[in-house]
């Protein structure tokens, strides 16, 4: 082992735990009650982010809250640490429409989430132009958005209802997390490659296939929040020595890419043997792989299971990690069950998208020198993190109730239409250049899903349960729901 390899461990090993005594020790002495992060001598303000990272998505809403939507903060001596943490709408437009240029992802992000490093999930600008006009031509075919209405229609008549049919006839207790993690994974996959998965299969005695590739699609992302979270000579340290979090990572990435080959190679037997695929109807192939695997920029097979990977991340994640919180949420409110089934709304989809968004901290490096609405300087190569999770939550932009199950507040005055809200404030599909594309997909699977599930069901949440988010990228729940 080389002598710089060493020490860098040593700087790696120092920098997770001596802060981590520091904290507990003097925060226990402490008669300070706020709760904003200590900017400790040489260590800096890791040891309050680490302390709270089991719940920091909570903790970044309450230090905003305290700092007026806006806070600065400092890694250890020596990481280049330098951070902006903020969810203020004007600092939001400014990011992501007035000066985006100015704040690309940038090279560390795409090295965190490496198994998708060359897909538009982790580039910007130029390079990014081209992907996001070949996105956009796949996800804009009339036929193929029809051909996903119908699978999504499709998988809940012929999946979803029948499992919770059984399950209530039954009167078994169940995980809706898990169930919606697989009826999103086969949804997210069936478009995408042609082939569906069966994730949402069961047999009488319930037994369901492993979820093994599920699994390690959650593990990219509980990696990613701790590769995020502490210095990066940390975390490639152990990423060298395969250790932690990152031997957990590495075992992830070679689950995904098997996967993906696997998916590749099914498909590919269905059109040579002149078969149908499981989205089409008819002789013609309307799955998303097919306007890829015959295009010559996607001839490299990494290349081309990156863009993938990142399809089926999207694909399950946007909708798969809100649907239990919008029933959790449901549980608690049968008054505003009652009005869904009698309106057929799809409004009691929105509050949680703004309180639980699926992404609930957004990352980028700063590319210039600049000074954002808020008065806060940046300089090059310093991170911002906007928060959305913290932004649905501040009493200034959403009123003294913005934490309560109010579906209304999405109304015009008149109560007929949907009020607008500008994108820079309720971020869920992202803004800007960057808008999600296709958004107009989840947003009706998830109406499809809601409507259909509570026309059908009553749904009741097990007393007793600490419903929390989980600390990843992914705003899962930390337990079963």
């Amino acid at each position: 082992m080389s002598s710089s390899f060493s020490q860098e461990l040593l700087i790696s090993t120092l920098v997770l735990l001596v802060p981590m005594y520091f904290y507990f020790r003097c925060s226990s002495r402490s008669k300070n009650p706020t709760m904003l992060p200590t900017n400790w001598p040489i260590l800096h303000m890791l040891p309050s982010f680490l302390a709270n990272s089991h719940n920091l998505h909570d903790y970044l809403s309450i230090v905003l809250a305290e700092s007026g939507h806006n806070f600065k903060a400092h890694g250890p001596v020596g990481s280049r640490m330098r951070l902006l943490i903020t969810c203020d709408p004007a600092n939001v437009r400014h990011i992501f429409t007035t000066n985006y240029t100015n704040f690309p992802k940038g090279a560390e992000f795409a090295a965190i989430f490496d198994i998708m490093a060359s897909s538009l999930f982790t580039i910007d600008g130029a390079p990014s132009l081209r992907p996001r006009a070949k996105i956009q031509s796949v996800l804009s075919s009339p036929r193929l958005v029809a051909s996903m209405a119908t699978c999504c229609r499709d998988k809940v008549e012929n999946g979803l209802l029948p499992l919770f049919s059984h399950l209530a006839s039954t009167g078994t207790r169940f995980d809706m997390q898990e169930v919606f993690s697989r009826f999103m994974f086969d949804l997210a996959a069936t478009p995408l490659f042609g082939v569906d998965p069966g994730l949402l299969s069961f047999s009488l005695d319930m037994s369901m296939p492993p979820m093994d590739v599920a699994v390690a699609m959650d593990t990219v992302m509980e990696v990613g929040f701790i590769r995020q979270l502490i210095p990066a000579s940390c975390w490639k340290a152990m990423r060298r020595l395969n250790i932690g979090s990152e031997r957990k990572l590495h075992t992830a990435h070679t689950v995904l890419r098997r996967f993906a080959a696997e998916m590749i190679e099914e498909r590919s037997k269905i059109t040579l043997n002149g078969g149908r695929c499981a989205l089409s109807n008819d002789d013609e192939h309307e799955d998303i792989l097919s306007s890829y695997i015959n295009d010559p920029e996607y001839t490299d097979n990494d290349f081309l299971h990156e863009v993938l990977l990142s399809f089926m991340l999207a694909g399950r994640d946007t909708i798969g990690t809100t649907l239990p919180w919008v029933f959790y949420n449901l549980a608690q409110n049968p008054g505003i069950v009652s009005i869904i089934r009698s309106q057929l709304s799809p409004i009691a989809s929105r509050k949680p998208l703004r309180l639980y968004p699926s992404a609930p901290i957004e990352r980028k490096t700063v590319a210039a020198a600049d000074i954002m609405p808020s008065g806060h300087e940046v300089k090059v190569g310093d991170t911002i993190l906007i928060s959305l999770h913290s932004m649905g939550r501040m009493e200034d932009l959403w009123g003294k109730e913005c934490v309560s199950y109010n579906p209304n507040r999405w109304l015009s005055k008149d109560g007929n239409t949907l009020r607008y809200v500008p994108s820079h404030k309720f971020l869920a599909f992202n803004s800007g250049s960057r808008i999600c594309p296709g958004k107009e997909i989840p947003v009706m699977q998830m109406k499809t899903v809601v409507v259909t599930v509570l026309w059908n069901f009553d749904v009741e949440v097990v007393e007793g349960q600490i419903i929390q988010p989980k600390p990843s990228c992914i705003l899962q729940m930390k337990m079963d729901l």
